[in-house]
């Protein structure tokens, strides 16, 4: 049976690596998958792209801070999300019977976020977006424990970069009073790096394709995170030093631990039924503030001090994503697979990642035993909401530039990948 459910079980990774992309709560984007790792044959290599075209729709916006400027002559509605792709590759190598390593580059963080100028709420976002590369060696020791059955024991390490900017409406009197020759917005440009691990286990019985994993990947420390506040479209004033010019400015975050559990097995011949739990600690990343660099060692950088030049307000709680689907192996070159998903929204009110439940599909086709090729698609309904005022860390305001609402909008999603085995 382990021959025959092999392509499935592909094809079912394929999907489960959809549906994260689709979701993306908190910063998530391409997630964490070392699936790969469990491949029968000795050399493996996969890559993949994913295409997701999210519709997140906001209206009745209203500029509720008069202090920046009165934005409310502007649009009360816009589309926020742009489409984005995602993309992945893998090697793994069986170096003996029982230890394999897989070397991989995934992109685990981002977020795009564009509602453009000529909107109501310009001064809390214009447009928004984080990047990420991680580079991961992992590697798998397993040991036979029965018969039947094998423990495997997982480790590895990952080197993460992140980079990213925001752009808002700092105040929007600006361009009135110049007529244009400033535009009244700031721009934060941010980049960090960090090392992370993992550790994790696995008990396999190959003959019924059953397995079931337990993977926690650690946080990752990026340290001090470097970047630039630039104010030069705002004129010089004495009440406001940054403003008229570049600053230097630093800040400190982690991106998040995370926990998952799999869980698949075979339950009639050419048929695979699996499902997975995965939490994630986004709520690690509230209000991440932003000081000029020339203030550091005098003032503790944070929420509330006085050197605060800005910030990145976040206010995520954690993460649950639940996934349960069934795969079916039509012949020696073609299955299919279905999938449903939930992942439990991170917004406090200050983003628009509420709920999102995700009905995913796919075909893999293995033209030999050398090859094989997959193609998935996803739609997906992204829960309403608002953004408002909402308590934050260190009794700093946030959200008070704005309010808006959004519906029950559209996600859509297509994947293709490759896969070549020796």
């Amino acid at each position: 049976m382990t021959k025959t459910i092999s392509t499935i079980i592909g094809s079912a990774l394929l999907l489960t690596s959809v549906a994260t992309a689709a979701q993306a709560g908190g910063l998530e984007r391409g997630g964490y998958n070392w699936d790969l790792l469990f491949s029968e044959e000795r050399f493996v290599t996969e890559g993949g792209v994913i295409y997701v075209m999210p519709d997140r729709k906001i209206k009745n916006a209203k500029d509720t801070n008069p202090l920046d400027g009165n934005e409310n002559f502007k649009k009360s509605s816009t589309s926020e999300t742009p489409d984005y792709s995602v993309y992945k590759f893998g090697a793994k190598v069986g170096i003996t019977p029982d230890l394999d390593c897989l070397g991989s580059y995934s992109q685990p963080w981002g977020v795009h976020t564009k509602p453009g100028s000529n909107w109501a709420g310009d001064n809390s976002n214009i447009e928004t977006k984080i990047s990420s590369d991680d580079w991961g060696l992992t590697c798998s020791y397993k040991f036979h424990v029965t018969d039947k059955g094998s423990l495997r024991f997982i480790g590895g390490v990952s080197y993460q970069e992140l980079e990213g900017f925001k752009t808002r409406m700092v105040n929007g009197f600006v361009p009135l009073l110049t007529h244009g020759a400033l535009d009244g917005t700031g721009r934060l440009n941010l980049s960090a790096d960090g090392v992370g691990w993992r550790v994790g286990a696995a008990y396999e019985i190959p003959e019924i394709a059953f397995r079931a994993s337990l993977m926690y990947n650690a946080a990752v420390d990026l340290g001090e995170i470097g970047g630039t506040l630039d104010l030069t479209q705002l004129p010089k004033t004495p009440a406001n030093p940054l403003s008229g010019r570049i600053t230097d400015v630093y800040g400190t975050a982690e991106m998040p631990q995370s926990v998952e559990f799999k869980l698949q097995t075979g339950i009639a011949p050419n048929w695979l039924a699996y499902g997975s739990v995965k939490w994630v600690d986004w709520s690690v990343l509230d209000v991440i503030a932003f000081c000029p660099t020339a203030t550091k060692g005098k003032v503790a950088c944070g929420p509330s001090s006085p050197a605060r030049a800005t910030s990145l307000d976040l206010m995520f709680q954690d993460g649950w994503t639940v996934t349960g689907g069934v795969g079916h192996k039509f012949n020696d070159q073609w299955s299919g697979q279905l999938q449903v998903s939930w992942d439990k929204g991170t917004t406090t009110g200050l983003t628009t990642q509420t709920d999102t439940y995700l009905l995913s599909g796919g075909l893999a086709y293995s033209p030999n035993k050398n090859v094989e090729l997959r193609l998935g698609g996803a739609i997906g309904i992204l829960k309403s909401g608002s953004y408002g005022p909402t308590k934050c860390t260190g009794n700093v305001a946030c959200g008070a530039d704005a309010t808006y609402d959004f519906g029950n909008d559209l996600v859509t999603a297509v994947s293709l990948s490759g896969k070549m085995k020796f």
